[in-house]
């Protein structure tokens, strides 16, 4: 009989088939085995969680790594280090604001050697500047960008300009003979107020037209678009508008939208950090609708992904709560483990065609997440975001990265004896 390097037990495992006792056999990193909650599985670690749930690894899209004055790999090692926290095994880094910003094959090669240390799986989007050209895209693409980012506004300032509507379209088409994906801050530059913009210079309509414009070029280029983040509840029709013309637009909201608002208590100091800012209580209800797809045609909703939207350069410290977060407010709209799973791992995994990342199957990684959904958590109120002071539903630990367990609460598994 095969021994694996560990085995990791749940009646509450998260597969793509669905949600049930299972055990899991992991090899060299990755998944090897998937057999009943009791079969034999020898190894030499093995871990019950018993009822507390197995997730797959998180895959967090656009996360910003570098803050100002501290050194590249140690801002990494920071982001890595959070991110096990929060149940995230997959970073796919911003390109800005980032020095170097990833902007070219040589820029990605520093940030590669950077990341080394991060103890979780990184990945990079390529920086869309306005002097990008077919040359400099397919560059980035070669040395291992899996997408490419731009801004309508200041999403990347100071390292990505603002693109206009021709940069926009001539960006689209050179990615779309890449076969890649054009992620997009899409307030557009034009309805924002003067810098510094302050929250009440950032109205939902700068969503709107960014997204008018995106639609515009993307229905001429044909290129596969992700609008990143998406806070603007009233834009929800337009996107999945776009489907019906032919657009291939979906979105990515984060857990402060869902969570909280610009009325929630404590919460006030984060709308101005936030880019979009936190809105009203009513948009954050009505973006709930959107992302469950409440009234929506057939085909579900167009915001497929939720990320932690991670910004350490503008203060915004969301990876290690994000996961506990989103899950406190799902759970009060009745939603599931699947769903949780889907949005934060098997969505952007597959999104960006991370073929061995998001989800519990033969053949992927061993990205695993125990997670107790029960479990309530004080983020502490020295955290550094905008969960501090907060008691959230759900915690997270211990964490397997590539097959390596990282230490977490103890309280949530027992260990069993080894083969």
């Amino acid at each position: 009989m095969i021994e694996f390097d560990s085995v990791v037990r749940s009646r509450c495992v998260v597969t793509p088939e669905g949600v049930g006792p299972l055990s899991v056999g992991i090899r060299d990193g990755r998944i090897e085995a998937l057999d009943d909650y009791t079969a034999p599985m020898p190894a030499r670690e093995a871990t019950d969680l018993e009822e507390v749930a197995l997730l797959p690894g998180s895959v967090d899209v656009g996360t910003g790594v570098h803050e100002p004055g501290r050194g590249l790999a140690a801002c990494y090692r920071a982001a890595g280090e959070a991110a096990l926290r929060g149940g995230v095994t997959t970073l796919v880094a911003a390109p800005a604001p980032a020095h170097p910003p990833v902007t070219c094959a040589a820029s990605l090669q520093v940030h590669r050697s950077a990341a080394a240390g991060a103890g979780v799986s990184v990945y990079f989007l390529g920086g869309v500047t306005q002097g990008s050209g077919p040359l400099d895209l397919a560059d980035l693409r070669a040395a291992g960008a899996v997408a490419f980012h731009c801004s309508l506004s200041d999403g990347g300032a100071p390292d990505l300009a603002a693109l206009d509507d021709p940069q926009l379209r001539k960006a689209m088409a050179e990615l779309a003979t890449l076969d890649a994906v054009l992620l997009v801050h899409g307030e557009d530059a034009a309805e924002l107020g003067t810098p510094p913009v302050s929250a009440e210079q950032r109205p939902a309509t700068a969503e709107r037209r960014g997204m008018e414009r995106v639609v515009a070029a993307a229905r001429v280029a044909g290129a596969r678009t992700h609008v990143t983040p998406f806070s603007a509840a009233e834009c929800a029709a337009l996107l999945a508008a776009a489907g019906s013309v032919g657009v291939g637009l979906t979105a990515q909201t984060c857990p402060h939208y869902l969570c909280l608002s610009a009325e929630t208590p404590g919460a006030e100091p984060w709308a101005h950090v936030c880019r979009p800012p936190l809105r009203s209580d009513a948009n954050r209800k009505a973006l709930w609708s959107a992302l469950l797809a409440e009234g929506a045609p057939p085909g579900g909703s167009a915001i497929t992904t939720v990320g932690s939207g991670h910004l350490p350069s503008h203060g915004l410290f969301t990876l290690a709560w994000s996961l506990s977060a989103l899950w406190t407010a799902a759970r009060r709209r009745g939603r599931g483990l699947a769903e949780l799973a889907r949005w934060t791992a098997g969505a952007p995994a597959e999104l960006l065609g991370l073929a061995g990342k998001g989800r519990i199957a033969v053949g992927c990684d061993a990205d695993l997440v125990a997670f107790d959904p029960v479990r309530r958590v004080t983020v502490p109120p020295t955290d550094p975001g905008p969960y501090a002071g907060r008691e959230l539903t759900g915690a997270v630990g211990p964490v397997w990265a590539s097959g390596r367990r990282v230490p977490g609460p103890e309280a949530l598994t027992r260990p069993e004896p080894t083969a």
